[in-house]
């Protein structure tokens, strides 16, 4: 007996996370040791992202889940697919790249998303929502087609990114395959903010053990559908995975789960902590914040000013596709929410809907990530441009947005919009200019419009100035120069003005366009008649961006042996890092583009 109470106060007293370094080491413990893993998994990610950074809540709510699918199926020859990649962390963690955690969204560290060039057992690379079922299916024909019969795959997907129409698209196929297919649905009613709308609900009712109408969705789409389950219960989970592995064709299995499971405050405060910044592991409370008045994040721009000009005109309706708190548009969602939609993970029909708003007299604004509004291009075209509809896309997170990385920077949309005809492009310099936009675009336009402002805080303390209208297509002087014209677009024209005083005298010209398209001919005109050196600065793709509009300006109007360069970001996908890192990296830090001016001068000799 006595032997016995010491085996068990050895397991005890060991941390059995540290002596897992894959699933196989996973594998050999006994179902009565996972619980212990499981709480050792948390308290590591707490450890770690309290003071590293990074998305807390979702991972934290799918720990039991992720211990019961290493555990169960043979990964990697299983395929695991995490939807989005948020609650990837004890994924990570459990699959060899415990040690490299710390790293997690730094510069050369590891990704904070699922990455199929970092680790065999990220089967597919995951940022953007909703594509795991599709790509979890491709997987299933693709080893049936192999003749692989034997391999599972599977796809973990929230309850808020199942409501996606791609999500659809894929559920609507794969019920009439045979795959080896199991979907999981991690349902906490969560995804960054709330989940919205009808099949929410439904998987509410489900879970209250109300009767639905009609059959079980999932069961009429042919899927084998078992639940709900309680996630967290992490014998049951495995049992039911273990059954589930016996079960040919394509499988559903709902979990119940509680985002930010552990941590009491993330578990009452699930927007928040979703992403929570620097935070006490012990108590959860988050760092205490500076007392400086610093000037206001863009996204609040938006918001405080969508609210003040809707309160003054019935005509503004604002959208966004699940993004409230992150687009500030909550600001208009709590005080005026009959004209204030969250439509849930669904850009495509964001922007449709706020397509059909315009035809009947409504201002719609459209606030939407830069990276998710490539979710709804045809929508932009066909939808919206062709019938020269009168939306107004208010694009946040424009340029590069820091750890999220590659998935997230918002760099291709000045490239991907200019070339559709009748829409307008402006970015503005500052707080000042993103609020007299958006009252100037409310006064009336005949034009679809897209205001592209980054991620992060503007410049200006004082920012609520009086609303003045602007003119169309017109650029603004910075700055008289004689040698060099510097032609800026967006904020990134404030790296300019602050390095201006460090240029020699009277040598820079600076112009901050704000338009993309239409261009400021006039003052391009005269910008090419004075100077025979002109360079481009824009954070956004240079293939196709703001400088090739104007290297194309240039051949249209004959401008030769005029020296034009373009700076911005080069074709290649930007990692995750910090942002002034990553700016360092492509040559767009403000050191950077004074010692390229610089050398400019010296090698032209102007």
């Amino acid at each position: 007996m006595n032997n016995l109470n010491n085996v068990v106060l050895h397991e005890m007293n060991t941390n059995l996370l540290a002596h897992i370094n894959s699933p196989k080491d996973l594998r050999k413990l006994s179902k009565n040791q996972l619980p212990k893993v499981a709480k050792e998994l948390r308290d590591f990610i707490i450890d770690i992202v309290a003071t590293k950074e990074g998305h807390l809540g979702a991972s934290l709510g799918v720990i039991e889940l992720t211990i019961a699918l290493h555990y169960v199926f043979d990964t990697p020859n299983d395929l695991l697919i995490w939807d989005v990649g948020h609650q990837a962390y004890g994924h990570k963690i459990l699959t060899e790249r415990k040690d490299l955690f710390h790293t997690n969204r730094q510069l050369g560290g590891i990704s904070g998303f699922p990455n199929r060039s970092e680790s065999v057992y990220d089967a597919f690379g995951t940022g953007h929502s909703s594509t795991s079922i599709s790509a979890t299916l491709g997987m299933a024909i693709a080893s049936k087609i192999n003749g692989d019969l034997e391999k599972h795959h599977i796809a973990v997907i929230g309850d808020a990114s199942i409501a996606s129409g791609m999500a659809f698209e894929g559920l609507n196929h794969a019920g009439v395959t045979d795959a080896n297919l199991l979907i999981i649905l991690n349902d906490n009613t969560m995804g960054i903010d709330p989940s919205v709308g009808a099949l929410k609900n439904y998987f509410t009712n489900i879970k209250l053990g109300k009767k639905v109408r009609k059959n079980n969705i999932i069961e009429a789409l042919n899927f084998n559908y078992s639940g709900p389950i309680d996630g967290h219960n992490i014998e049951a989970v495995i049992e039911e995975l273990e059954r589930l592995k016996t079960i040919k064709g394509p499988k559903f299995l709902h979990i119940i789960t509680t985002k930010g499971k552990g941590l009491e405050k993330a578990e009452q405060d699930q927007v928040i902590y979703h992403a929570p910044g620097k935070f006490d592991k012990i108590t959860g409370e988050l760092a205490a914040k500076s007392n400086e008045i610093l000037p206001p994040k863009f996204q609040d721009v938006f918001g405080e000013t969508i609210l003040e000009l809707a309160l003054k005109n019935k005509k503004i309706v604002g959208i966004t596709p699940a993004m409230p708190t992150g687009s500030s548009l909550k600001l208009m969602i709590d005080e005026i929410p009959e004209r204030a939609f969250d439509v849930g993970i669904a850009e495509q029909h964001a922007v449709t809907l706020a397509a059909g708003m315009a035809t009947q007299g409504l201002i719609p604004f459209c606030a939407i990530y830069s990276t998710f509004l490539q979710r709804a291009y045809d929508q932009i075209i066909h939808d919206v441009a062709l019938q020269n509809l009168p939306v107004i896309f208010c694009i946040d997170r424009a340029g590069i947005v820091g750890e999220d990385g590659a998935t997230h920077h918002g760099v291709f949309d000045i490239a991907y919009l200019n070339c559709i005809p009748n829409l307008v492009i402006f970015a503005p310099l500052n707080e000042v200019e993103l609020r007299n936009i958006m009252y100037t675009a409310q006064l009336g336009i005949d034009f679809p419009l897209a205001i592209r402002y980054p991620r992060g805080r503007g410049f200006i303390l004082n920012w609520k100035h009086p609303f003045q209208k602007i003119e169309i297509g017109k650029g603004k002087i910075i700055l008289e120069g004689a040698k060099i014209a510097v032609l800026s677009i967006g904020t990134i024209g404030n790296q300019i003005i602050e390095i201006q005083s460090e240029l020699p005298n009277n040598s820079v010209a600076h112009y901050s366009m704000r338009f993309v398209k239409p261009l400021d001919n006039e003052l391009l005109h005269q910008i090419f008649e004075k100077f025979d050196t002109i360079v481009t600065v824009e954070d956004g793709t240079i293939i196709g961006g703001f400088g090739s509009a104007i290297v194309n300006f240039a051949s249209e109007n004959n401008y030769q042996h005029k020296t034009i360069k373009t700076l911005g970001i080069p074709d290649n996908f930007i990692e995750h890092g910090k942002v002034n890192e990553l700016f360092e990296s492509v040559h767009l830090s403000k050191e950077a583009i004074k010692n390229f001016l610089f050398e400019l001068m010296n090698s032209t000799k102007i």
